[in-house]
């Protein structure tokens, strides 16, 4: 049976509200329909439809296509996967940017900081370091002065703001970031330059069911969700070799400032 031509409107089965407000291809409603100059307009929201009908001129294509927003991908999958390696070809590929989601999480607490937290990053060394330092300015007479800085210090290293507390919290114990810290990071890439008008493929985002809920009630939708799924002992082959190499590291380390610390305790005895 030969069906009749569907006239529908410039943005087809998306809605040219969202597309030009937003530049999101979010899908159309046939509940949420509108016909203008012969053709049939689909909207995501009644609320849109209704602000099309107010000003159509403003939402259609006048002397060249409309233009479609770039690629938006999500790559997803357990950690060791091999995301970030599959994510900065396609990112090389397509030409577009690549977004490691915990890396850039690390970097924007990374200069209050000064290292990067989590459980993957060692720092049992570095309280050694303090201990050792305070025990030379022992030796040398001045301890009380050295553990002052030392906390002063610290004490300016830590003093984070409570989004910056959020982002640390989740990098460690992997705790939630709130709706309103997500928005002051995510929302940028769908929203401003140069994301908006290049595209981009976001490593590792979202990981919880919850993060899926704030995508979509902010109307974030990527074009394309990829989950790299692979066989558990891939992944003990490619992460049990580096992890054993700096285990034996750090137990290094551990024997050595264990050692510096015993013969300064010897010393300040004497």
């Amino acid at each position: 049976i030969k069906q009749k031509k569907r006239h529908m409107g410039d943005t087809k089965h998306f809605c040219p509200v969202s597309l030009k407000e937003h530049f999101v291809l979010h899908p159309g409603l046939q509940e949420h329909a509108a016909k203008y100059k012969e053709k049939i307009y689909y909207f995501s929201t009644s609320e849109y439809r209704d602000k099309f009908l107010k000003n159509p001129e403003e939402y259609v294509a006048h002397n060249e296509p409309i233009q479609a927003p770039p690629l938006r991908v999500c790559l997803l999958g357990i950690h060791g996967a091999g995301k970030t390696t599959c994510a900065r070809q396609i990112a090389d590929k397509l030409g577009i940017f690549h977004i490691q989601f915990e890396e850039y999480l690390q970097e924007l607490i990374l200069p209050k900081t000064k290292k990067k937290v989590g459980p993957q990053f060692d720092e049992e060394h570095e309280e050694d370091d303090n201990k050792i330092a305070i025990l030379l300015k022992k030796l040398e007479g001045s301890s009380q002065t050295i553990t002052k800085t030392e906390t002063e210090k610290t004490k300016q290293e830590e003093a984070l703001t409570d989004e910056e507390e959020a982002i640390k919290a989740n990098l460690m114990d992997s705790k939630e970031l709130p709706p309103e810290v997500l928005d002051n990071i995510v929302l940028d890439w769908w929203k401003k330059e140069p994301f908006r008008s290049t595209g981009f493929i976001l490593d590792g985002f979202p990981r919880t069911v919850e993060e899926v809920k704030y995508m979509a009630e902010r109307g974030l939708y990527p074009d394309v969700a990829l989950f790299i799924e692979v066989e558990d002992s891939d992944i003990l082959d490619r992460l049990f070799p580096p992890r054993l190499k700096k285990w034996k590291e750090k137990r290094h380390k551990k024997m050595e400032y264990k050692k510096k610390l015993k013969d300064l305790k010897a010393k300040i005895r004497v």
